[in-house]
Order: C-alpha cells, then sequence, then structure tokens
C-alpha cells in the first residue's frame, strides 16, 4: 500500500502521515497470518477495554512523552503540562488552553483529522471507501431512509485532539443511538481490507434538526478505543459546543446531511474529488448551511 498521504489545509501542502504502530497495522492487515489473527486476538471489545484500562492506570504514563513526540501531536496546545498528566488516556482526552480551537463562522469541524467529503450519496449506496458494500442507511440504522445525502467523514490519529463538538446549532431528536459491532481500524491500512468498518464497528448514532434540515452524526469505535464518553446534556445544542470524547485509539466522527444543504468549502470539494484527504481541525469553518 502506498503511503498515507494528506493536505494541511493552512498551507496546502501535502505530507505522509506518521502512522502510530503502522507497522503491526500493516502485519495484521495485510498479511494473512495476521488477517487469521485479528479476529482471535484484537478484533473484540475485551481487548480493547483492557487496553483501556491499562492506558487509564499511572502505568501507562511512560507512554505519554512517546505521543507527544510525533509529528503532528501539538502536545504545547494542552491544557497543562504533559507532566502534570496522570495516565495516557488523561492526556489523550486533554481539553485544550482556550483559544485554541475558536469557532469559525459557518458550517464548523466536528474534530480535528482528516477529512474525506462523499457528496450526493444515496440512502442505499454505500458511503463510497473502495469495495465498500453496506449502504449509508445501514450506517445510520435508518432502514426508512431516503433521498440523497453528503457524508463527510472525519479520520482522527492518535496525535489528535480526541474531544468532538457539534457543528452547527441544532435540537437533537431522541436519545443517542449505541449500535453494538466490531473493533476494527478505521486506518487506511485497515480500510483497504475491511471497507465497511463504518457499518460493521461499535458506533453511537444522534440525528438533529438544524436551520437547514435534518442531521446526523456517527460516533465510531475502533481498535483500542475502549470507550466513547457523550459529555454533552439536553437537546438544544450551539455550534462548537463540546458532544464527547474518545478514549485511546484513532477513530472517526461522520457527519450527513441532505444533499446541497451544506455548501462545502473549494478546497475540501477539491480535494476529496482527487482521493486525498484535508488535515481540519475543530470548529473551523468547514462550508456554510
Amino acid at each position: 500500500m502506498r503511503p498515507i498521504e494528506y493536505i494541511v489545509r493552512e498551507t496546502g501542502e501535502r505530507r505522509t502521515e506518521s502512522v502510530m504502530g503502522g507497522g503491526a497495522l500493516r502485519f495484521a492487515y495485510e498479511t494473512l497470518l495476521g488477517r487469521t489473527l485479528w479476529p482471535v486476538l484484537f478484533g473484540s471489545k475485551a481487548v480493547s477495554a483492557l487496553m483501556g484500562l491499562y492506558y487509564d492506570s499511572r502505568l501507562s504514563r511512560g507512554a505519554i512523552k512517546l505521543l507527544a513526540s510525533i509529528p503532528g501531536c501539538k502536545a504545547d496546545e494542552a491544557e497543562k503540562p504533559i507532566g502534570e498528566y496522570g495516565s495516557f488516556n488523561e492526556f489523550f482526552t486533554r481539553r485544550l488552553k482556550d483559544g485554541a480551537r475558536p469557532v469559525g463562522e459557518g458550517f464548523a469541524s466536528p474534530a480535528d483529522g482528516r477529512l474525506m467529503l462523499y457528496p450526493d450519496v444515496g440512502a442505499d449506496d454505500p458511503i463510497p471507501v473502495k469495495k465498500a458494500v453496506k449502504p449509508l442507511k445501514e450506517v445510520l440504522c435508518e432502514e426508512a431512509l431516503e433521498g440523497r445525502f453528503d457524508v463527510a467523514v472525519v479520520r482522527l490519529a492518535p496525535v489528535d485532539y480526541h474531544r468532538f463538538h457539534f457543528p452547527c446549532d441544532m435540537e437533537l431528536a431522541g436519545e443517542t443511538k449505541v449500535v453494538a459491532g466490531r473493533y476494527d481500524s478505521v486506518s487506511p491500512i485497515a480500510l483497504a481490507v475491511r471497507p465497511d468498518v463504518y457499518a460493521g464497528n461499535e458506533r453511537q448514532i444522534v440525528r438533529g434538526v438544524a436551520g437547514f434540515g435534518e442531521i446526523w452524526m456517527v460516533d465510531v469505535g475502533a481498535f483500542g478505543v475502549g470507550t466513547i464518553v457523550q459529555t454533552f446534556k439536553g437537546a438544544r445544542q450551539k455550534k462548537g459546543a463540546e458532544k464527547g470524547y474518545f478514549k485511546f485509539g484513532g477513530s472517526t466522527v461522520i457527519v450527513v446531511t441532505r444533499a446541497g444543504a451544506v455548501k462545502y468549502c473549494a478546497d475540501i470539494v477539491r480535494n476529496s474529488a482527487e482521493g486525498v484527504e484535508t488535515l481540519v481541525k475543530a470548529r473551523e469553518r468547514l462550508g456554510d448551511a
């Protein structure tokens, strides 16, 4: 598989992603032995839960410096010095300094991460990751879903800030739907082999109504994500408000709106059309609703 590349939005620079545990991922997904062992050793909640217990303990503090040393981590944005965090997960789920993620104009990014936009997807179409077969309605657990949709997939890597936010003002319709599933990685290394992870992994889904119509947010669990924590309260939410956070592991936030309801910025549309992700920051402008 080719190196994983993305475009830094601020500069337009194309970079190669530093994958934490990349060698292990390639073994697990790109070799026969790895693919054979994965469901037994790693593809269950039990293993991710055990990892979560370790990363919640003080024994894991040594891993903080390793993560902080990886390009893109930006530990200087954390609200506390790294030596003051009591466990790896405490640092991993860190809040940032005031002003580190100001709320921009228009429709905002729900998270830090690498964004791929899939425009004009039918309810019965798969999110068009190569070779995916499960339809969008299965990702959203909306069997009666009809129409065309724009799907923004924000993939978080371990180096990223792991709290996620509401992209616009909205009124939530009902409770968060928790869907059991697998714990496959969401890395492009894994997506090349298991392209239907968005429909097959454990995920938490909420539907809301904004000024432009319906909106769905899907928080996708992945290998190593011991817990998805929802921190929001109440049905009425403001743009940029914290929604929750992921504990250790790379993961994904998916935002689905009716086709054309959000006019995404030209750089995001262009990069996605070329099959390249765009590195975005939480709360920054993605377009206009």
